[in-house]
């Protein structure tokens, strides 16, 4: 029983997980800019939820005003720091830096303007327990799962049945051509941040339902996120999403075997002999 309690509990929190790599993978293979600054978004996202909750705001409308709020933070910093350095032909280097810029102010602007101390949603549903026979998860997991697959699931449709995802890949494909062509690859690389903020706070804010927040946590999930892009193969939505979900069940079920905290570096280690064995990843050949 404690098998399959913790490989579901892996489950759900793989949907979470697999939404910050996806839309990581998202930005990144577009835009080719190592976008660190994800991780506290997915936290700014969690907060200002949290934040529409303690003023007596439905959860759900919360909810959509703090994807909307992470949205345009996202915007605001792909118009005002990676747009202007790119107009300056900065480096990759540069780029970097500038992202891990904008996490330190993220970050500690949340801790000062909520608390660092780790805080909870007010909302007493979130605890309340389902039995699924072989295993329990609360309603605030089915909310994680049901919202991670949703999110996926319509970032995939946009991907390949809409303007814009035929946009999108075509600027992915190579930017230079798009520009002559008159795609506007600016404009694309406005709303691809802009999505994938909001995905990166859907999960900021889920998780937080779930478990509890503290604004230096979005750091190591985007760590994970990250090893799923590349272990997933670069470029592969499906690959990222899959494999978030795997190195989550894998963290989870090792729990048996090691504590949590070995788990993570077991995992670490096993992804950097998986980089060695296979570089170009699971979904993407050479």
């Amino acid at each position: 029983m404690l098998f399959l309690q913790l490989l579901v509990d892996g489950l759900v929190s793989g949907c979470a997980i697999g939404l910050v790599a996806v839309s990581f993978s998202l930005y990144y293979s577009t835009t080719r800019v190592f976008h660190v600054a994800h991780a506290g978004i997915y936290t700014l996202g969690g907060y200002l939820a949290w934040y529409g909750a303690m003023q007596g705001i439905p959860f759900a409308i919360a909810c959509a005003l703090a994807v909307a709020g992470a949205a345009f933070a996202g915007a605001v910093i792909q118009r005002f720091l990676y747009d202007e350095l790119e107009r300056r032909e900065a480096t990759p280097l540069v780029m970097l830096i500038a992202s891990l810029g904008a996490l330190a102010v993220l970050q500690n602007g949340v801790a000062m303007l909520f608390t660092p101390n780790i805080l909870q949603f007010p909302n007493p549903w979130r605890t309340r327990m389902l039995d699924l026979g072989i295993a329990s998860v609360s309603y605030a997991q089915v909310l994680v799962a049901a919202s991670g697959l949703a999110a996926f699931g319509a970032l995939m449709w946009m991907s390949r049945r809409t303007l814009l995802g035929r946009r999108i890949r075509a600027v992915a494909s190579n930017p230079f051509l798009a520009e002559i062509t008159r795609l506007g690859p600016r404009s694309v690389y406005l709303a691809v941040m802009a999505i994938a903020s909001a995905m990166a706070a859907l999960s900021g804010i889920m998780v937080g339902l779930d478990q509890a927040m503290q604004p230096y946590t979005g750091v190591l999930v985007l760590l994970t996120a990250t090893i799923a892009v590349i272990a997933g193969g670069i470029g592969s939505l499906t690959g990222a999403f899959v494999v978030a979900v795997a190195l989550s069940v894998l963290q989870n079920v090792a729990l048996i075997l090691m504590p949590g905290r070995w788990s993570i570096a077991a995992t670490f280690a096993l992804f950097v002999v998986f980089i060695l064995v296979k570089p170009e990843g699971l979904f993407r050949k050479r």
